[in-house]
């Protein structure tokens, strides 16, 4: 009798599946990019406003992801649904953008942060320590830092899911606590408040700028026009629109979650909008403990760790450097654990490595998890991944809108489909996510073109690539 091939394994409950969705939003992006939303708005009123605008965003797309999870609980998430909803080449595009950037260059964003924030306490993986050196090319200790930590997680993940699910639940748990702890303390024991100070700012939306070690402010927005606004609450929200992002991590493993069908999308609202409480909360404690200008121009952008040393003193950069290594490092388990899982359903589907598509005697798909691993550790290699922010926020967002898209049109070609959980609120607040999402894209295309029509151009080489992989897949069927 010939062995039965492995298969994903339902052991994941509603709380694992929650853990995931937050564990896999909170990152670096907290502590360190309200900086730049403050050069972009001016003041306290906008700040909390984007991070608002990010949240209401993240909870209508997630609780409209819980109608196509629904529908469709198998393994691959929104390349599946992609799939469905328009064609193969749009799932296609999706897993091939979360290959190449998306999925990648987000868990080496995550590592390296993990590494930075390490060098506060142990200064011989600082950034500055150099290993090797050719030319303008240098590896440092931080960086073999994070690629030591994406391989011991995927290690880790190679090993079975439950491994996987016990470092995201402890270690999410821990951040949540954590973020809710420094949030209390931030408003108990700062010597000095700046809460009233801020708020005389109010909602009038100015950019800030350092000149010659003084501050200074522009000039309104509302005086050089109405777009202009846009464009800087735009320009804002790509930093809090990539701290909530990975949310639909969880739909990619919807072969391992028990009772998919209804726990997908109760995790998907649950762990969003705990999230975007948690973001909104801890804004509010900076506005606490800094003034203004101190949220806008902390060293190195490290917001956090200036509001730190304002509640704990000298101590407070060693608190905040153990919390982002929590974070960071329960954030990556649950990247890590759940990328691989698209390959895997695109390498079934003829659409990429055919080893991407088994799964190892513990019913994951190690190939996949490595192959991941190689291209996300190139990465941090190439020091360039930070300037790729904004391509990552306007790639992530596109494909948003088109699955939500697809709620629409699945409705019209599919109105008998078995759907155990309706999108809330549609076809509103799906229509809003739509609306808002263009503004976001149109205006960044605008305002941050560079690295925009590079992230748009990387989704468009996919194309090419989809129809030479479909070459091949119909030359093995004819052999």
């Amino acid at each position: 009798m010939s062995e039965q091939a492995p298969a994903f394994k339902p052991s994941l409950r509603l709380f694992d599946a929650t853990m995931i969705v937050a564990g896999s939003m909170i990152g670096s992006g907290i502590f360190i990019v309200s900086s730049d939303i403050v050069r972009n708005v001016g003041s306290a009123g906008w700040l909390i406003a984007v991070w608002c605008l990010s949240g209401v965003m993240t909870v209508i797309a997630a609780v409209s992801y819980g109608e196509m999870s629904g529908m469709f609980p198998r393994a691959g998430g929104q390349y599946v649904y992609l799939k469905e909803s328009f064609n193969p080449l749009a799932g296609f595009l999706y897993g091939w953008s979360s290959f190449t950037v998306i999925q990648t260059a987000t868990i080496a964003a995550v590592a390296v942060a993990f590494s930075r924030f390490t060098a506060y306490i142990l200064k011989p993986v600082g950034e500055n320590v150099i290993l090797f050196s050719m030319g303008n090319f240098h590896i440092s200790a931080a960086q073999i830092l994070a690629i030591a930590m994406i391989a011991l997680l995927t290690f880790t993940n190679t090993r079975g899911i439950q491994g996987g699910k016990i470092i995201q639940t402890s270690f999410t748990t821990v951040k949540l606590l954590s973020l809710f702890g420094l949030v209390i303390l931030g408003f108990m024991l700062v010597p000095h408040s700046y809460w009233t100070e801020n708020w005389h700012t109010g909602f009038k939306a100015m950019q800030l700028q350092k000149a010659g070690g003084s501050f200074v402010t522009g000039g309104p927005w509302h005086s050089i026009g109405g777009a202009a606004l846009i464009g800087a609450v735009a320009a804002a929200m790509v930093g809090s629109l990539f701290s909530s992002d990975a949310w639909n991590n969880v739909t990619f493993i919807a072969g391992e979650i028990k009772n998919p069908q209804r726990n997908i999308g109760l995790s998907l609202f649950l762990g969003t909008f705990m999230v975007t409480l948690v973001y909104v909360f801890a804004n509010m404690m900076y506005l606490n403990a800094l003034s203004l200008h101190q949220i806008a121009f902390p060293a190195g952008d490290r917001v956090a760790v200036a509001a730190s040393s304002a509640i704990f003193g000298k101590g407070g950069a060693v608190v905040i450097a153990v919390m982002i290594m929590i974070s960071t490092f329960g954030c990556n388990n649950g990247l890590i654990l759940a990328g691989a899982r698209v390959y895997y359903t695109m390498a079934h589907d003829g659409l990429f490595f055919r080893k991407a598509g088994r799964l190892n005697r513990k019913a994951v798909p190690s190939w996949a998890l490595w192959m991941q691993a190689i291209v996300a550790s190139i990465l941090c290699l190439s020091g360039g991944y930070n300037d790729l922010l904004d391509m990552i926020a306007f790639v992530v967002v596109i494909f948003y809108i088109m699955t939500i898209i697809g709620i629409f049109r699945l409705r019209k070609i599919r109105p008998d489909a078995d759907r155990p959980y309706k999108a809330f609120g549609y076809p509103y607040l799906p229509l809003l996510y739509i609306l808002m999402g263009s503004v976001f894209c149109v205006f960044l295309l605008i305002f941050k073109p560079l690295y925009t029509l590079w992230g748009l151009t990387l989704v468009l080489f996919g194309i090419p690539v989809y129809f030479l992989a479909i070459s091949r897949k119909n030359k093995l069927k004819a052999q």
